[in-house]
């Protein structure tokens, strides 16, 4: 029988995808996905066949590989990241409904919480929230809400898509509102095109961070109370007694 995979295909490089990754797409006769993560993938599996959709058609990606799977090929719709975190993985059983076929096995990878982490030092070492910034399919009094409530709790916090040409000014209105929980000392880092060219880190206080040019390839993180500058890197303590 035929199975679809959603694969996480982590950050974009190699190094950062899992083997389970690798093996399903090795093992699919059809690689289907947004054009940019397409491209990370293709020079590694040139034999295969490619499908593609423009970005905001995610409901056609994943009734494309539903269908291409359908018709008894193993097909591979690939996310950036995770499968699951901000994936197609959801979409897919919400599409395919209460159907028993096409098998679906999600894959999962590697996101930008964990990968940006690691790029910055070590700042997501305790209880964490990772956010969207992006309204596009949740409304903003919700995504608001949340920025408040992540503050008040005293979570590290993970911003993801913080910016775009449509909504330039999201990663602004996200920091006046932590602004008002959070001191103007607060330290913020960035990762930009994390495992890709051209790899960057930044680290400010809060009350710089609103004027940073971030853009849909940054991932934003904001220190809870214990979080601290370390020889160049941001780190949040556990909490270990004998530190």
């Amino acid at each position: 029988m035929s199975k679809l995979y959603v694969v996480g295909i982590g950050p974009g490089n190699y190094e950062n995808m899992t083997v389970r990754a690798d093996e399903a797409l090795k093992s699919a006769d059809a690689i289907i996905g947004y054009h940019v993560y397409v491209e990370l993938v293709k020079a590694r599996y040139p034999e295969k066949e490619y499908l593609t959709t423009p970005m905001t058609r995610e409901a056609e990606r994943c009734r494309m590989a539903l269908d291409e799977a359908k018709k008894g090929r193993n097909t591979a719709l690939v996310c950036s990241g995770d499968s699951g975190i901000y994936g197609m993985a959801g979409l897919c059983f919400e599409l395919r409904g209460e159907d028993a076929e096409p098998e679906i096995e999600v894959v999962p990878g590697l996101t930008a919480a964990c990968s940006g982490a690691a790029l910055l030092g070590a700042p997501l070492t305790h209880d964490f929230a990772v956010i969207s910034l992006s309204d596009r399919l949740t409304e903003w009094a919700i995504i608001e809400k949340r920025l408040v409530n992540a503050a008040e709790a005293d979570f590290s916090i993970a911003l993801y898509n913080p910016a775009s040409h449509g909504r330039p000014d999201h990663l602004k209105k996200a920091c006046e509102i932590l602004l008002r929980y959070l001191p103007e000392d607060r330290i913020c880092g960035v990762a930009r095109n994390i495992g890709r060219e051209g790899e960057e880190r930044f680290f400010m206080p809060l009350s710089e961070l609103a004027e940073f040019p971030a853009d849909m390839f940054c991932t934003v993180f904001i220190g809870n109370s214990s979080a601290k500058m370390i020889n160049g890197s941001m780190v949040t303590p556990r909490g270990y007694r004998n530190v």
